[in-house]
């Protein structure tokens, strides 16, 4: 229940708790836990009667076995209602229910009887409408009560002029800040209450989540390899033989030097295509940096930042310090994000320096990079910042943009990861 905000909001600033919204929330999710409770408890008493009545029929027993059906609408409003109590930005807990393989009704009805989730949520919907609705309605009652002993004095003082009634509403409003207190603590509970029995418990959805970690793990590594597999490709092979073809064509150049008009035609292709080769062979030989430099593999991403930085045509200060070495991945999405935003910075800002700062903190790896541009830029579907954020999510990585129009803009990421060992250079 600690990790509630109402609940932290009640026990850790009491006096913030009064002037928040957070009594108001409480109030509104004790109330309409109170109608909803109600309401089950007339629907799933209504069917229980039912499928007692028609056993004598031999049906009664279906009856009952699709009243334990009806906690799991109930269940999936509840999670939904949490964000009421909590807040809109709180996570909601997800569905522990595990996909039907099969479509139709009866495959959905066999999965879910059989799901131990399914049987949860139907002892949550009896505990709810049995115990918490009435709990919940005897708490408002209390709250209206509270209500007309601040209310009403004040107008029996208005209507007969007895302004010793006016005791009874500062005794009520004394009360006030109690009974806000117990009404947020309440809430808290029975929230608590609702992620203990309705979310997803370790061992089931849990272990999906992990095998698709693993399995996203294995994806990035395996692409990983691919990528160093290309760089190998393209310096060993097409880098080699652009290498040749501009010596060649630097030859055959020499060789036409200073001949008869015909032939000083035919140079003056060869010297053009010979600058459209060396042009070419240092396109891919930024490409092959690109995709991961030798530097980076050897004294990691600080160097190799410094690196890009260089070769960057705006003026970039680098400050990244980072103690050790990190982990293989890690190194390479932060050096492509690195790469990426300078390019952005050079192709459509329209500034004039830039920054890069990183530094590894307690919860893994932080880089910012800075510009002094138009600003203006913005995370749009289809867009490159899109498929940033995308590549770097492969490691948990999170992408905050700032860019307001006339800047400046900062593009932030942050890896949670843990350093390795140090590498001496």
């Amino acid at each position: 229940m600690s990790s509630s905000p109402i609940w932290r909001a009640v026990t850790r600033n009491p006096v913030s708790f009064l002037t928040s919204a957070a009594p108001w929330r409480a109030l509104g999710y004790l109330a309409t836990s109170g109608l909803l409770g109600l309401l089950s408890l007339i629907v799933l008493g209504g069917v229980v009667v039912c499928g007692l009545l028609l056993s004598v029929a031999g049906i009664g027993l279906v009856v009952l076995a699709g009243s334990v059906l009806l906690g799991i609408p109930l269940a999936a409003l509840e999670r939904r209602r949490l964000r009421l109590l909590e807040g809109p930005h709180t996570d909601r807990p997800a569905s522990p229910h595990r996909a039907v393989a099969r479509p139709g009704l009866w495959p959905w009805l066999t999965t879910r009887l059989q799901e131990s989730a399914t049987w949860r949520e139907f002892g949550f919907a009896m505990v709810f409408a049995v115990l918490l609705s009435v709990v919940d309605l005897a708490l408002l009652t209390l709250a209206g009560s509270l209500v007309v002993l601040i209310v009403y004095p004040v107008e029996v003082a208005i209507v007969s002029g007895q302004l010793e009634a006016l005791l009874l509403t500062g005794l009520g409003i004394a009360v006030l800040p109690v009974a806000a207190y117990v009404l947020g603590a309440a809430a808290a509970a029975q929230g608590w209450f609702v992620r203990l029995m309705l979310a997803p418990k370790e061992g089931g959805q849990t272990d999906r989540v992990v095998e698709l970690t693993r399995s996203r793990a294995r994806m990035a590594d395996a692409f990983q390899a691919e990528r160093r597999r290309i760089e190998r490709d393209l310096h060993d092979g097409a880098q080699q033989r652009l290498v040749a073809l501009v010596m060649t064509l630097g030859l055959a150049e020499m060789e036409f030097g200073g001949a008869d008009p015909k032939a000083g035609r035919a140079g003056e292709l060869i010297s053009r295509a010979r600058g459209e080769a060396k042009q070419a062979l240092d396109e891919l030989r930024d490409l092959v940096r690109g995709i991961h430099p030798q530097v980076l593999t050897d004294h990691g991403i600080a160097a190799a930042v410094s690196e890009v930085a260089v070769r960057c045509r705006v003026p970039v200060d680098v400050d990244v310090e980072l103690a050790g070495r990190l982990p293989t991945q890690v190194e390479a999405t932060a050096y492509f994000f690195i790469s990426e935003a300078l390019t952005n910075v050079v192709k459509h800002s329209g500034a004039t320096s830039a920054t890069v700062h990183g530094r590894l903190t307690r919860d893994g790896l932080s880089v910012t990079v800075t510009d002094n541009g138009a600003g203006g830029a913005e995370l749009r579907a289809g867009g490159g910042l899109e498929g940033l954020a995308d590549r770097v999510a492969v490691v948990d990585g999170r992408l905050v943009l700032s860019s307001p129009s006339g800047g400046p803009t900062a593009l932030s990421l942050e890896i949670p990861c843990q350093h390795s060992h140090s590498v001496s250079s």
